[in-house]
């Protein structure tokens, strides 16, 4: 499965999709419950949307599966609340505290992982993301083990002169859309550059890349690392949206639920994958959990039967559909000059 690529858009910073999602998450606050659903699921949308675009980095772009991954965005939430707690209150203080040890403990884990590949790549991806999980459930001077940190603060968004409040969900979830706002621009253009195109060359053939002189392994330590940071950004906003850091967030049950955000999405062959498969995970929450409380039952089905009969995922199926409707629009009449 090829990655979808646009040769004509590689060069935009803003595109068709990317103004449309900023539209549609933009203004979501605004009509969100007149379809029935409540502002908390546009935070938590809005949060797993960055934790899936960066893991995607991984399993999308470059093919390397990690199902530990939720261990980092467990990381980043802890760190957050401990700059928090132990450093200094400050919203972008702890934000970026968050990235970097996270990145850094992504980039430890990468040194042992960048030279594996296949079932020895995803394997070790588990082993590792146990590890953390056992040390955060008993270090328990540090993170509480299974009462979790607790009491973590939504900080005000300090802008110099002002500060704004985020203390309620309406406002977190600006705050969710900014983060996304910016990440969004970053990785689409980092995906269509030279390095992105390494990535999927890697995913592709990593011997003829590492033939043709690039440093494989190089690659699949950054590219692991900054996925990692991105989870600890993904991470803290989701401490802020629970007002606390727990262990739950890192178990295995986790990484896999991102993985099957990614692939149900369609992030094999498209950038905005995850945010499809994201979105069709919590509104299938909520919307089949009204009904019946095996609803991850259901969503497990449906993954099975999108993996045997459309393994593209959802955004394979609008591919196909905008094709099938491109095929059936007629060709332009040429026009011929009037004889006179």
């Amino acid at each position: 499965m090829a990655m979808d690529y646009a040769p004509k858009q590689t060069t935009a910073w803003i595109t068709g999709p990317i103004a449309l999602s900023l539209v549609v998450f933009g203004t979501l606050p605004l009509w969100i419950e007149s379809v029935g659903l409540y502002q908390y699921i546009g935070v938590e949308v809005l949060i797993w949307v960055i934790f899936a675009l960066g893991f995607n980095l991984l399993l999308g772009y470059t093919g390397l599966p990690s199902f530990g991954h939720g261990a980092f965005l467990g990381i980043g939430a802890y760190a957050f609340g401990l700059a928090q707690f132990e450093v200094w209150p400050n919203l972008w203080f702890c934000l970026i505290a968050a990235f970097t040890v996270t990145a850094a403990f992504g980039a430890v884990t990468a040194l042992f992982l960048s030279h594996r590949r296949g079932i020895y790549f995803a394997l070790m991806t588990i082993a590792f993301g146990q590890i953390y999980y056992f040390i955060a459930s008993k270090w328990t001077d540090v993170t509480h083990g299974e009462d979790g940190l607790l009491n973590i603060a939504r900080l005000p968004v300090d802008l110099g002169l002002v500060e704004l409040s985020i203390a309620d969900n309406g406002q977190l979830y600006y705050l969710c859309f900014a983060v996304y706002a910016v990440l969004v621009l970053l990785l689409w253009r980092l995906t269509n550059s030279p390095y992105g195109r390494v990535l999927r060359a890697i995913k592709q053939n990593e011997t003829r890349v590492a033939f043709v002189g690039h440093p494989v392994g190089l690659y699949k330590w950054s590219v692991f690392t900054l996925s990692c940071g991105i989870a600890g950004i993904a991470g803290a906003l989701f401490a802020m949206a629970q007002e606390g850091a727990y262990i739950n967030v890192m178990s295995l049950q986790w990484s896999g639920i991102i993985v099957l955000m990614v692939l149900i999405g369609g992030g094999f062959v498209s950038f905005w994958g995850p945010v499809f498969g994201v979105i069709l995970y919590f509104v299938a929450r909520d919307v089949l959990g009204a009904y019946t409380e095996t609803w991850l039952l259901w969503f497990g089905l449906m993954f099975v039967v999108l993996v045997m009969f459309k393994p593209d995922g959802l955004a394979g199926m609008w591919q196909d559909l905008m094709r099938r409707r491109t095929r059936t629009q007629p060709a332009p009449v040429a026009a011929t000059k009037a004889e006179g």
